[in-house]
């Protein structure tokens, strides 16, 4: 066990040296388990669940769950667990963050405590970065669990699956081994959500399970609520999911009503505009400044004197958007437009965000700029931060090949510990300094010739590009100089996994937007190479990975020669750079972009210079700690929404469980809080006595929800306003987020009153009145929550009405009365 003996810190150390015995206790039940069948390995499992109930605890069982698992590995995946391996499943189960190599098997690892966890019996979330890894990952690893007794479920975009384990045929199970791209279906059958969410392991994307939780918290019925709570979840690329979607809140919105014709009108005045005479940029803070010219311009198109005084702030906001949507948003980079929709490309995985939309009219003023149909504005329904998610549970971990960096974002954000694991195989890979152009167009010139070079050669190679533009560009270059090359991006990302997967094949040479294929292993040869296709790339050198331009974050650099020298095999990494690229025209020092012009060379010739990657790095370290800074304020601001949604979804869980004594205390609590007179309890007793007690509890039960999400929708948007205005208090010499609390807590204690107030207002007229106007907004509050609890989606479009009630059916108020006698008049 001499790899342990590596250093990785005093803390780290301990912990390892801690981990290092368990591992041991883990080895000792190997050579016992090896000799029974594949029942009694099964009924093992049922042993363990009876030693919990017993009261051992998950740590007194792990060195048996976890040798159970490498035996259930070796007899189905022909895989066994290295010890790395195992004391990377120790650090997960224990919640931390394991930092685990590229090509070390992090999906393997992660086996060991989801099987753990699962024998409590309260549910795993294996979270995925997108829907084809959750396939894989539960077709792949579902052959361990079956073997054990446990039961998955996959959650995807628009459908969700459990495993069966009933193969097929060999040939399907050798392609999923050794390839790890081809989803056989035959494994899956399709689910409702809820019995995915009711497996002993459950995988599925980061964004479906935020959006589950929020869709549970809309439901109208107890069916309806698929999750059945927050214990355990392993992170996949825990990264790229806890800190760079951090700032991108999930949220459930739907159409409010037509647009005006003001968004186009708009864009046509921006497009007349000119940058530094009509309007500044600053690239830095992502923002734009309109100057006197540019208001005089657009106060000549609209034919107004002051657009300040004449149209408001409306008109101001429209314009603002307008010039932000065409300096700032570039088609390709930060968006592609794919079947007349305008859609959003994540800057870090560079992989398209479908449903998702840019708020405060940006979106439409974007469609306007590009020529689309301009949808409907919307309505939040419902929101959480990904941070405020995955901090709901029990027991959180994560695994990435590159989390040290962030290491300290993750102890003060989620309280993880950052644990690198020793690889089980030192690398071989060699990384060279950076190749640093003057011009981009000579740096993009150089890697077409090194590019072709390298292929001539047989040797693959991995591009990583920072935008699609770039991917699309340097494919044109490749294809004039007569070089067979994938492209990867957004555009095509269907097919990610399987370009990926063999992209260390002869002669190959894949262009990827950077981390592009995270989660996909690039095995030397090809995903089915034989050991002479393996030898042979060997000796050429292994997979040589090529980075076009710097990113704003370490990590993501990192990611990208981890693609690279995967358990111990040969490989080179390198960087071309140009004092053109974004990071160094915005970042760099001044007397850096002027060096280059004294050395007097061509500009498709590079320099090698300490003084220019040092500062690359001090940009990005400085990019790291302002974008830390600015993820820590939004969380600050997200806490304080945060704490009131558990009040309101804990007392909307208790209302729709429908337990008489959670609804008598409720009421009586509602009733307590505005001192209603007793004879306003005389009225609620008089409507029991008419409807029947069950019938006045299911009612009550209904008007509650419906007065909680109409008016929580209210206040979602009347937070989201005041976010905005407190900003401005700083001006004042007042702390915002100090403001934003105290404004917060006098809004939600008015939330509640009004809530209270609802309820009590309309609960003594059930079944006698006519349908009043805040009855009518309830119905259609419950109408569109029902639909986007049926619909898996991130975003909808609701136009469907309710179905027609017929005159003697009975009325969908609850009163007990036939429609006809009841609100028919007032619906028609």
């Amino acid at each position: 066990m001499a790899i342990f003996s590596s250093i990785f810190g005093d803390k780290t150390q301990k912990l390892l040296r801690d981990y290092k015995t368990q591992v041991n206790a883990v080895n000792a039940f190997e050579k016992e388990f090896e000799t029974l069948s594949d029942k009694d390995l099964q009924e093992k499992t049922g042993g363990l669940k009876k030693m919990l109930r017993e009261g051992k605890t998950l740590e007194d069982i792990l060195p048996q769950a976890f040798a159970l698992v490498r035996e259930a590995a070796k007899r189905t995946l022909l895989q066994r667990h290295y010890d790395v391996q195992i004391l990377g499943g120790i650090t997960l189960f224990n919640g931390n963050i394991a930092e685990m190599k590229t090509g070390e098997g992090k999906t393997l690892v992660a086996t060991l405590p989801a099987y753990l966890r699962a024998l409590s019996e309260k549910g795993v979330h294996l979270v995925t970065v997108n829907d084809y890894l959750a396939r894989r990952d539960a077709v792949w690893m579902g052959q361990i669990y079956n073997l054990l007794g446990l039961s998955i479920g996959v959650i995807n975009h628009e459908a969700s699956y459990l495993y069966d384990g009933n193969v097929k045929n060999d040939e399907d199970t050798k392609r999923d081994q050794e390839g790890g791209y081809h989803i056989v279906y035959d494994f899956l059958r399709p689910s409702t959500r809820k019995e995915a969410y009711e497996a002993d392991i459950t995988y599925g994307t980061n964004s479906e399970f935020g959006f589950d939780y929020l869709r549970d918290n809309l439901a109208y019925a107890t069916d309806r609520v698929a999750q059945r709570g927050h214990a355990f979840a392993i992170v996949d690329e825990v990264d790229s999911i806890l800190i760079d979607e951090a700032r991108t809140p999930l949220i459930i919105s739907a159409p409010i009503g037509k647009n005006e014709s003001l968004y186009p009108m708009f864009t046509k005045i921006a497009e007349s505009l000119q940058k530094d005479t009509d309007y500044t940029v600053d690239e830095k803070q992502k923002a734009i400044q309109l100057t006197d010219s540019g208001i005089e311009k657009a106060e000549k198109s609209l034919n107004i004197d002051n657009i300040y005084t004449e149209k408001g702030i409306k008109y101001v906001h429209h314009l603002e958007i307008a010039v932000r949507a065409k300096a700032l948003f570039e088609k390709d980079k930060d968006y592609v437009v794919k079947d007349g929709e305008v859609i959003i490309v994540d800057h870090f995985t560079g992989r398209l965000q479908p449903g998702r939309r840019w708020s405060e009219g940006l979106h439409q003023a974007i469609e306007a700029k590009e020529g689309v149909t301009i949808k409907e504005e919307s309505r939040t329904f419902a929101s959480v931060s990904y941070q405020n998610y995955f901090k709901m549970y029990e027991k959180l971990s994560g695994m990435t090949g590159t989390a040290l960096t962030s290491a300290e974002e993750f102890v003060k954000v989620y309280e993880l510990e950052t644990i690198s694991i020793p690889p089980n195989r030192e690398t071989a890979r060699i990384d060279h300094g950076d190749l640093i152009f003057q011009t981009e167009k000579g740096k993009f010139t150089a890697v077409a010739k090194r590019i072709k070079e390298l292929n001539e050669a047989g040797r693959p190679v991995l591009v990583g590009t920072v935008s699609i533009e770039r991917n699309e560009l340097l494919s044109k270059m490749l294809t004039i100089e007569g070089v067979p090359h994938k492209v990867l991006n957004a555009k095509n990302h269907e097919q990610e996994g399987e370009i990926i997967a063999n992209a260390g094949k002869k002669g190959g040479v894949t262009i990827a937007t950077n981390m592009a294929g995270r989660g996909v292993d690039i095995k030397l040869g090809g995903a089915k190479a034989t050991t002479e296709e393996y030898e042979e790339i060997k000796n050429l050198g292994g997979l040589y990975v090529l980075g076009t331009e710097r990113h704003e974050a370490r990590r993501i650099d990192n990611q990208l020669r981890g693609r690279s020298g995967r358990q111990g095999d040969p490989g080179e990494t390198q960087f071309f750079i140009s004092l053109e690229d974004t990071l160094m025209r915005i970042f760099a020092p001044e007397r850096i972009k002027n060096m280059m012009g004294r050395f007097g060379i061509p500009e498709d010739e590079p320099i090698k210079n300490n003084l220019i990657s040092k500062a690359i790095e001090s940009a990005q370290s400085k990019i790291e700690g302002l974008n830390f800074d600015a993820r820590k304020h939004l969380l600050e601001f997200d806490d304080v929404l945060n704490h009131q949604r558990k009040i309101i979804y804990g007392r909307r869980r208790k209302i729709l469980d429908g337990k008489k004594e959670n609804l008598n205390e409720i009421l009586e609590n509602i009733i307590d809080s505005l001192q209603y007179s007793l004879e306003a309890k005389e009225k609620v007793e008089e409507r029991k006595a008419v409807l029947g007690d069950e019938t006045f509890w299911n009612i009550f039960r209904i008007i509650s929800l419906q007065s909680l999400d109409m008016l929580w929708v209210d206040h979602l948007e009347i937070m989201d306003y005041m976010r905005g205005s407190v900003n401005l208090r700083a001006y004042g010499q007042r702390d915002p987020l100090v403001e934003y609390k105290k404004e917060g807590l006098k809004l939600f204690k008015e939330l509640e009153e009004a809530i209270a107030v609802n309820i009590l207002h309309i609960l003594p007229h059930i079944g006698k009145i006519e349908q009043r106007g805040g009855e009518t907004e309830m119905k259609d509050i419950e109408e569109k929550a029902n639909l986007i609890t049926n619909i898996p989606q991130t975003s909808l479009n609701i136009h469907e009405k309710q179905e027609k009630v017929g005159r003697n059916d009975p009325c969908p108020c609850g009163s007990g009365k036939k429609y006809k006698k009841c609100h028919m008049n007032s619906n028609s």
